[in-house]
């Protein structure tokens, strides 16, 4: 029994990898749950309007906080503020008449803000009236169902599509294949392309049980949607094929996609606000894919949100695909170049 002991001991220390996440990863998740883990709202980003907008800014306490004041704002200018992403909440405000709109789609936000609000009528403003947008009734499936779409999407194209390429490294036809009359991006395309089809039938599967099942509204453009799938799919493709590039076999590759997908699950978004994060993690989640694949299918589903209005998410989106993507071709062309120089 000693002996096996010793064996063990031995075998996990030159599996430096598999060590490593038995030592950190608790260290890691404590630090991300303890700065992460919070449905705290610390912002409601707000925009005052009307006649009195002014004095209704100067009357809001924290976490409402005020980002523009506009008298000449009415209610479909409100409308717009906040399907576009650019407001929590808009109040206007004129004589005899106060009306707070609330983005229903941001939904521990909005939870906050119709408390906070709802405590105003009911002391200080008998006459407010509170207007849900998007999602009314706050259901909670409503706000999830477009991340989990993003999470299905990082399941295929990142832990997949890395077990597929070191599957072919492990039987020996990566090498098969490097010496046929292939181009590096000729086997680069024919490995992802299967992963990417089934990926987007599995987008088109939840999106369509969500709307159905759990009643979660479609109010936007599925060109708008599909553009910022395929954008998030170019990331995480990738993010699969540098993966299995790292990797000797199976098991190192489903590890280093669950420490991938870990982090897109808790500071993406989908759970804890991002504004509720504390600093130290917060600017991980502007790094992640899942983050604005969130931005977007939520900006899409719920608010109706226009392309214009989703640019930034976008664009951000396609900087990290040509970064991951020309990581992972170059890592793969690498892979590919010892057998070819044999065969040559």
């Amino acid at each position: 029994m000693l002996a096996m002991i010793a064996k063990e001991f031995r075998q996990m220390r030159r599996d430096r990898r598999t060590l490593a996440m038995m030592i950190v990863m608790p260290v890691v998740l404590l630090l991300v749950f303890g700065y992460a883990a919070s449905f705290d709202v610390a912002k409601i980003h707000t925009v005052t309007g009307g006649s009195l907008a002014a004095a209704v800014g100067d009357g809001l306490a924290p976490p409402f906080t005020v980002e523009r004041v506009d008298p000449s704002l009415d209610t479909a200018g409100a409308e717009d503020l906040l399907a576009d992403g650019e407001a929590d909440v808009v109040i206007l405000a004129d004589a005899g008449s106060v009306v707070a709109f609330i983005d229903g789609s941001q939904l521990f936000v909005a939870r906050a803000a119709n408390q906070a609000l709802t405590a105003a009528r009911a002391t200080v403003a008998p006459d407010l009236d509170i207007q849900v947008l998007f999602n009314p009734e706050l259901d909670t499936s409503a706000v999830l169902v477009p991340g989990l779409a993003g999470l299905i999407l990082i399941f295929v194209g990142t832990l997949l599509t890395s077990l597929g390429v070191v599957r072919e490294r492990q039987a020996g036809t990566l090498e098969q294949l490097a010496v046929m009359p292939f181009s590096p991006l000729d086997v680069f395309v024919g490995k992802i392309a299967p992963y990417f089809l089934v990926a987007s039938i599995d987008l088109a599967v939840v999106l369509v049980m969500g709307t159905l099942v759990f009643s979660v509204p479609f109010n936007g453009s599925p060109a708008t949607l599909a553009l910022g799938a395929l954008l998030f799919l170019f990331v995480t493709l990738g993010i699969g094929v540098l993966i299995s590039s790292v990797s000797k076999n199976q098991g190192e590759a489903i590890q280093l996609a669950l420490m991938t997908l870990l982090p897109q699950v808790l500071l993406s978004g989908i759970i804890f606000p991002l504004d509720s994060m504390g600093a130290g993690v917060r600017w991980i989640g502007y790094l992640l894919p899942l983050t604005y694949f969130n931005v977007i299918a939520k900006g899409v589903m719920l608010r109706g949100a226009p392309l214009g209005s989703l640019v930034e998410p976008m664009l951000l989106l396609a900087a990290l695909g040509i970064v991951v993507f020309a990581l992972a071709s170059i890592r793969f062309a690498r892979d590919l170049a010892p057998a070819r120089k044999v065969a040559a």
